[in-house]
C-alpha cells in the first residue's frame, strides 16, 4: 500500500514539473523587437517627453549644470549652505 502511495507521489511530482516548462519563444518576433528599439534609440534627440534632458545618455551626463555654491571635498554641493538648498527656476 505504501509503494502504491509513493508511487502516485512520484507520477504527480514528475508530471507537475514536465507541464511548468515554458513554450520556446518565438525567435523571428524577438529580433525584430530588439531591431526597433536600436532604431528608436539612434533617432533620440536626447529629450524627455517632458522637454527634460535624458541622463541615460552620455552626451546629457556631460552637461550637467555647474553648481554655484561652495562644493565639498568631493565635488558635491555643501548643502549647509542656502544657495545649494533653493533650486534654480526655469525661465
Amino acid at each position: 500500500m505504501k509503494t502504491i502511495i509513493v508511487a502516485l507521489l512520484f507520477l504527480f511530482a514528475g508530471l507537475g514539473s514536465a507541464t511548468a516548462q515554458k513554450k520556446p519563444v518565438d525567435k523571428t518576433t524577438k529580433t525584430t523587437k530588439v531591431a526597433e528599439k536600436k532604431e528608436d534609440k539612434s533617432k533620440s534627440t536626447g529629450m524627455k517627453k517632458d522637454g527634460t534632458p535624458d541622463m541615460r545618455l552620455k552626451e546629457n551626463k556631460d552637461a550637467k549644470k555647474p553648481i554655484k555654491g561652495p562644493l565639498k571635498k568631493d565635488g558635491s554641493a555643501d548643502m549647509r549652505f542656502k544657495t545649494n538648498k533653493t533650486p534654480e527656476k526655469k525661465k
